[in-house]
């Protein structure tokens, strides 16, 4: 894919959001956060000097540390699941972790960010379809997890993170949305004082404008829909 058509497609996602956001009634500012998996070291030196998204998120940490360098001006996102052993390598490198999701990966990121001495900003991610496959928490046990992190000093709690199920059924998919809402909602009131609970981050490229107007979506993941499909190769810097 050309630069010049993944410049035209951010703004059709940004052109996207609006719309979204306007349909549901959103008045709170919505990050693109765009998911560069398996995208190059190329495609990140573009997006850093074009200036054309500030947030990046990768699934992976090995891709982050090789790619980390070339986006300077970018703020980096851990999107993927999260090993334990792997939290020292991005630790002093992302702005947020997505994808806390147990307890011996919240005694990792407050080891990690206590021996930098770092407040991790992170999201507690939440299995909202019950998928097996899936990384998160069932809903039912959101609570016992933050009350968990509440002795963790140098963990902040930005908000939730959830990967939805793959629907055809748009209403069930709305219902789903709609519901992820409410528990984001019940968990600002739960959350302490000193954590800042301002971000709901779910949608990606086949429902992120659902995302945003049925579950009030703060920040959207986005890959396919602004760098087309993975494993390309990059050849036009215009």
């Amino acid at each position: 894919m050309q630069f010049e058509q993944i410049r035209e497609n951010i703004a059709k996602c940004k052109y996207n959001v609006e719309l979204a956001k306007k349909r549901g009634g959103v008045i709170t500012d919505v990050s693109l956060i765009g998911a560069i998996k398996t995208q190059s070291q190329e495609l990140v030196a573009f997006l850093n000097d074009s200036r054309l998204l500030s947030d990046v998120g990768e699934n992976r940490v090995q891709e982050l540390i090789d790619k980390y360098q070339f986006g300077d001006n970018l703020n980096w996102h851990m999107i993927g699941q999260l090993q334990t052993n792997k939290v020292k390598y991005i630790a002093d490198k992302v702005v947020l972790i997505h994808s806390l999701d147990r307890e011996a990966l919240a005694d990792e990121i407050q080891k990690q960010a206590e021996k930098r001495d770092l407040l991790l900003d992170c999201l507690i991610e939440v299995n909202m379809g019950s998928e097996i496959s899936k990384g998160g928490i069932e809903e039912q046990n959101l609570t016992k997890l933050l009350d968990y992190v509440e002795n963790k000093d140098n963990i902040r709690l930005r908000g939730l993170m959830t990967v939805m199920p793959n629907l055809s059924d748009t209403d069930k998919l709305k219902s789903l949305y709609e519901r992820f809402r409410r528990l984001y909602e019940d968990f600002s009131l739960k959350a302490s004082s000193r954590h800042i609970i301002d971000t709901l981050s779910c949608g990606m490229s086949n429902d992120y404008e659902i995302a945003i107007e049925y579950g009030g979506a703060t920040a959207v993941r986005l890959g396919r829909v602004i760098f087309g499909e993975r494993n390309y190769n990059v050849t036009d810097k215009t």
